[in-house]
């Protein structure tokens, strides 16, 4: 009898490869490597656009400068923080503030969002200091580039402080404040501003439009030739869009109290070589006649002429509302066919 024969001996199993294991977390390494050089490339890039930004004001005869700054938020987020940053204009107007913190994400870094947690203060050329504090104040800016950049201001709960000895401001506190810019087709620019709730101070125009009942102030329009607004300082800027043609569409412009307010929703202006107003502005007047002769006390109006033109309002008044045309030309301003003065100086 034989016996089978017996199974070859097996080889030992090869282990298994743990590359395969290894290799996400290798890819992962080297993403996390790669995304940390390019936050730090981004930091760096943050403090060598704001140096370039600066330097960009000062050719166009701005100042500018800082304390101290510093950007964090890695590893997704760019956070920029500048202890008492000034933006001069060379005529003296100016703003600062104690901090400024502004954000955008690492992934797009064109697009910042800032607030002054702390308030700001707005140096006039004459006046003296203002003092602003806010529930909140903060801003948004994007496409830079763009003549005008996308940008919001945007303000709640504000009070305007003057210090002693300096001149009242027009305001003592508003309810809200609005800011908004930005580019459209064919070099057009469009902004709006808007005032809303203020309590004036004083006793200009505000002031006898409100009496002791806030006011809101709305602006909003479309401007031609955007990119030549820019220059030597503000009225440089000015001079250059006037130059260039530059021309105001008015879509709103207001003024309203309680019981008064002056509104335009068309109009076209512009700035004469003067650099004064020029051009056209249809308005509807509420509580006119009364109006105009309160204007001609704080020296507004020259009083025959706010006593004719109240005349004029009172004559074309229909429930309570009178049209108006102000026209701006040759340096003088025209309400209907009543000459009131010099046309507003621009710059």
């Amino acid at each position: 009898m034989t016996l089978p024969d017996k199974s070859p001996p097996r080889k030992p199993a090869k282990p298994p490869s743990r590359l395969g294991l290894y290799i996400p977390f290798g890819l992962l390494g080297v993403g996390v490597v790669a995304w940390s050089l390019g936050w730090l490339w981004l930091q760096g890039e943050i403090y060598r656009r704001m140096d370039t930004a600066a330097h960009a004001w000062e050719q166009a005869g701005y100042r500018v400068d800082w304390v101290s700054r510093s950007v964090s938020g890695y590893p997704f987020r760019l956070d920029v923080e500048i202890k008492a940053p000034r933006l001069r204009e060379r005529s003296g107007w100016g703003l600062t503030a104690p901090s400024l913190k502004a954000e955008a994400f690492a992934f797009a870094p064109d697009h910042w969002v800032a607030v002054a947690p702390n308030g700001a203060v707005l140096i006039r050329r004459v006046g003296g200091p203002v003092s602003i504090a806010a529930k909140a104040l903060r801003a948004s800016m994007s496409d830079g580039a763009a003549h005008p950049p996308r940008l919001s201001i945007e303000g709640l709960g504000l009070t305007f402080v003057t210090p002693p000895g300096a001149q009242p401001f027009a305001f003592t506190r508003a309810g809200e404040f609005h800011f908004h810019s930005k580019a459209g087709p064919s070099d057009q620019g469009a902004a709006y501003l808007e005032l809303d709730q203020a309590r004036p101070a004083g006793t200009g125009w505000f002031r006898q439009i409100g009496g002791d009942s806030p006011v809101t102030f709305i602006a909003d329009g479309l401007f031609t030739h955007a990119a030549a607004l820019n220059g030597q300082g503000f009225s440089g800027a000015l001079h250059n869009w006037q130059a260039a043609g530059g021309r105001w569409t008015v879509r709103r412009l207001t003024v309203r109290g309680a019981a008064r307010s002056i509104e335009a929703t068309s109009g076209d202006l512009a700035i004469g070589t003067d650099g004064r107003l020029t051009g056209t502005l249809p308005l509807t007047v509420k509580g006119g006649a009364r109006l105009v002769e309160d204007l001609a006390q704080v020296s507004a109006l020259p009083p025959e002429s706010a006593k004719t033109a109240g005349a004029i309002l009172a004559a074309g008044e229909k429930g309570g509302l009178a049209p108006l045309t102000a026209v701006f030309q040759a340096g003088e301003t025209t309400l209907g066919p009543v000459g009131v003065g010099p046309a507003p100086r621009v710059y």
